[in-house]
């Protein structure tokens, strides 16, 4: 399980999707999580389907990978589903003691859990496809106006990508410790929820302890190499939209506009 979460991974590559400016890929982004919540019909979440698609050829990203970034949530999405399934009111089609299905509750089942796939989709493709760094240059300038009202951009955007850093150095270390633990005699998978729990207290301990370490070990790194914040910094490639970034948005916003429309 733990080596299907893929969040914060960045897959080198030379297409479109990867030459796109990262402001235009977040602003995107946002734009795609906006109109997918205005999706009201099956054939809006069509249309998403294949604009997701899309991307993902255009930005040669294997789809087992993006499918494989969905198996963490399928817990979620399993529990989101039946509360739906069996909470929501309307013209009944089983019923049997206190448990009650209805066809409009089939119908938001169906699209909350489409809607969470699909937006699991879009910020995944954004990760795969922007490094860290250039990411953390993308945050920070779209939230640079914000700063005459006191918003320290540059920071926010440094613990931003710094999280998403080191999401996948926690999960290689998770999964040592787990291993490690295993190969003393510690049964992770056997025994109801609250042995499972007490088991994984050997696991929590030392994470917290190298997570803390880490970030120890990062604040002294940065402080020896002079580290002052935002403020009076240069930066080696400044970002430059291109007639590339005029094309994204363009075709991107056709797309959201039809699926508002469609609603």
């Amino acid at each position: 399980m733990l080596k299907d979460i893929t969040i914060g991974q960045y897959l080198p590559g030379d297409s479109v999707v990867h030459r796109l400016d990262p402001r235009t890929k977040i602003l995107l982004v946002i734009g795609f999580i906006t109109s997918l919540f205005l999706v009201s019909n099956y054939l809006g979440y069509l249309i998403v389907a294949a604009f997701i698609a899309h991307i993902t050829v255009t930005a040669k990203i294997p789809f087992k990978l993006i499918l494989k970034s969905i198996k963490p949530l399928l817990y979620f999405i399993l529990f989101t589903a039946i509360i739906n399934l069996f909470m929501t009111e309307g013209r009944s089609v089983f019923h049997f003691w206190f448990l009650n299905i209805t066809i409009e509750g089939i119908n938001l089942t169906v699209m909350m859990s489409l809607r969470l796939i699909f937006l699991v989709f879009g910020t995944s493709i954004l990760t795969y496809t922007t490094s860290p760094i250039i990411l953390t240059d993308g945050i920070e300038s779209l939230l640079k106006p914000f700063r005459k009202i006191g918003v320290p951009s540059h920071e926010i955007a440094m613990m931003m990508t710094i999280a998403l850093r080191f999401i996948p150095t926690i999960i290689d270390e998770t999964d040592k410790i787990m291993k490690a633990q295993s190969a003393r005699g510690s049964d992770f998978e056997s025994g109801n929820i609250m042995q499972r729990a007490k088991a994984l207290i050997p696991i929590l301990v030392p994470l917290f302890i190298s997570a803390f370490r880490r970030a120890d070990d990062l604040a002294m790194a940065m402080e020896c190499r002079c580290y002052r914040g935002g403020e009076g910094r240069t930066k080696l490639k400044e970002l430059k939209m291109a007639g590339i970034d005029a094309v994204g948005f363009g075709y991107s916003l056709i797309v959201f506009s039809f699926i508002i429309m469609l609603k």
